[in-house]
């Protein structure tokens, strides 16, 4: 495929199109004031000049072509101050810029020299034909002051940006060290929260195996102990997981009409938005179903049209997931995504229906635990 030409790149915006003003300079002084061989050559330097301008643009600062497109650059203004007209001198702007771009202070220095003798040199050539051309210094001192004061902010402010970029990529670093040793942590409390109490409840429930014929009284009492283990190590892992970021069911929702209208499938949902009285756990289990089932429409149900409506009771919530897409085969319903929807489900005591009417129709019912029994359960 062909590449589009570009003048400039795109990241510099408009900023290096505003100094073309400064070539109406010469463009000016060849057509009014110059004629034959010489007006040619001068437009002939134009229009290196500009080459030269656009290349150090799509060049790096630390490659040796940066510094000859340059110095090429100085020579052109060096040719029409000393063998043209003095006014061209403003012409040191566009190589000040340059200048500023270099980050080793060894070459910068160079450039910045190279760029002190093209400005003084023909002056001092001028001086030396035409002394008079000293009043005219005066108008020009100031100019040249900003010349060779610019590369040094823009230097700076080039320094300050590639400091700004260092910091987001170490701040993007830390973000990803944090959710690792999140996860970590999550493993590790996993582990000891949950580690030995289930390795007592086995040690028990064998216990209780062999003793409830012989010793049935015994039986009863190690029973007892492991439903307050268990009921201690469900609290346990509660507070484990009230302390992670769980997706609610709100969010997901948004989540998901974005990625059904990227995959140009029309959204609907019907229901309400206030989930407050399901638990994070449920919320959290309930939209991972729902993103899995959102996904396998997006990659496998070739849909334009999908509805998602809830409802909610005292007792439970019901979700239905439906497309208007090919169905599903029926004599092999349950896939690993769907399968692991259950799985998911089966934890908090929920249940997936999944049939074929005009396209997949998903139902999803799980019971909502009230929060005064939730915290008798944990007592």
């Amino acid at each position: 495929m062909k590449k589009n030409f570009s003048m400039f790149p795109k990241r510099y915006g408009f900023f290096p199109y505003i100094f073309l003003i400064y070539l109406l300079l010469p463009i000016s002084y060849l057509t009014n004031q110059t004629s034959g061989i010489k007006q040619l050559i001068g437009f002939g330097l134009v229009l290196l000049f500009l080459v030269t301008y656009r290349q150090l643009f799509f060049i790096s600062p630390q490659k040796k072509l940066f510094t000859y497109w340059l110095a090429i650059q100085l020579s052109i203004i060096l040719i029409y101050t000393v063998f043209y007209d003095i006014n061209l001198v403003f012409l040191g702007f566009f190589s000040a810029n340059f200048i500023g771009y270099y980050r080793e202070k060894k070459i910068f220095r160079r450039g910045l020299a190279s760029l002190v003798v093209v400005l003084v040199a023909p002056f001092i050539y001028h001086l030396l034909k035409d002394p008079s051309l000293l009043n005219r210094l005066f108008y020009f001192l100031p100019f040249l002051v900003i010349m060779l004061i610019s590369p040094y902010g823009i230097r700076s402010m080039n320094r300050r940006m590639e400091l700004e970029q260092e910091l987001d990529e170490a701040n993007q670093q830390i973000k990803e060290l944090v959710k690792r040793e999140e996860r970590v942590r999550i493993a590790r409390d996993l582990h000891d929260t949950l580690g030995h109490t289930l390795s007592l409840l086995t040690l028990k429930s064998q216990l209780v195996q062999r003793t409830i014929a012989s010793d049935p009284e015994r039986a009863r009492k190690e029973a007892r102990e492991m439903e307050t283990t268990s009921r201690a190590a469900l609290k346990q892992v509660r507070e484990l997981v009230s302390d992670m970021k769980t997706a609610t069911i709100a969010e997901e929702l948004i989540h998901i009409q974005q990625i059904l209208r990227a995959a140009d499938i029309t959204f609907e949902y019907m229901g309400g938005s206030d989930f407050s009285n399901i638990s994070p756990v449920t919320q959290n289990i309930v939209s991972m179903c729902i993103r899995e089932a959102a996904t396998n429409i997006v990659k496998h149900s070739r849909a334009t049209h999908c509805t998602i409506s809830i409802s909610q009771t005292d007792d439970k919530i019901s979700i239905t997931i439906k497309d208007d897409g090919m169905g599903m085969d029926q004599q092999t319903p349950f896939g690993n995504g769907l399968r692991g929807m259950k799985e998911r489900l089966a934890l908090i005591d929920g249940a997936l229906d999944v049939s074929t009417h005009n396209g997949t129709v998903l139902n999803i019912t799980v019971p909502i635990v009230k929060k005064a029994e939730r915290k008798e359960t944990i007592q």
